[in-house]
């Protein structure tokens, strides 16, 4: 994934008051201006302490500046990414389960994470999409498999915060 890049048909499988759903690609980012993030699993420490309590926080401020959703993909499957979102309180970010990680695949983010335990993952990232084009990404360095390391600091969401108001700012300024 990077800047332009149009996001790739995806199929997802969601579990919502109790039924399935067939959502798509078109379902989350199609004439929208949303966030996308991703890590790598729901419950996780900095997952669950940092990124997704910071975008929860910064909703309001990033509508100020044109985003209309957020979201917070993981290759886990809809129970677990509904239980996640339900113990995390979310009002805000909404939760995309990429279960079989076939989104996660065709971006290119999914990596091997089975020295953590974890199976097949995404790595950290951040995106300001924009009618399904990725305008900006936030990625962490250091993509690999079998990383021991999750970096995080490119993808909080302070940094897509600054990113916003600096592009306001030169809107603004034209």
């Amino acid at each position: 994934m990077k800047q332009g890049d149009k996001l790739p048909e995806v199929n997802f499988r969601v579990r919502s008051l109790g039924q399935w759903t067939e959502t798509t690609t078109d379902t989350y980012f199609k004439d929208k201006r949303v966030i996308l993030f991703a890590l790598p699993g729901a419950f996780t420490p900095t997952c669950s302490t940092q990124q997704l309590p910071g975008f929860e926080k910064l909703a309001d401020v990033f509508k100020e500046h044109g985003i209309d959703d957020i979201y917070c993909l993981s290759v886990n499957d809809s129970f677990v990414m509904n239980a996640w979102a339900a113990d995390q309180k979310l009002e805000n970010v909404k939760v995309i389960p990429d279960g079989n990680g076939d989104f996660t695949d065709q971006v290119d983010m999914l990596v091997e994470k089975t020295i953590a335990g974890f199976g097949m993952r995404s790595w950290r990232y951040a995106a300001i999409v924009n009618n399904g084009t990725v305008e900006v990404l936030f990625e962490e360095p250091g993509k690999g498999d079998n990383t021991t390391g999750d970096p995080y600091g490119v993808s909080a969401p302070e940094n897509v915060l600054k990113y916003l108001q600096s592009s306001s700012i030169d809107s603004n300024s034209i």
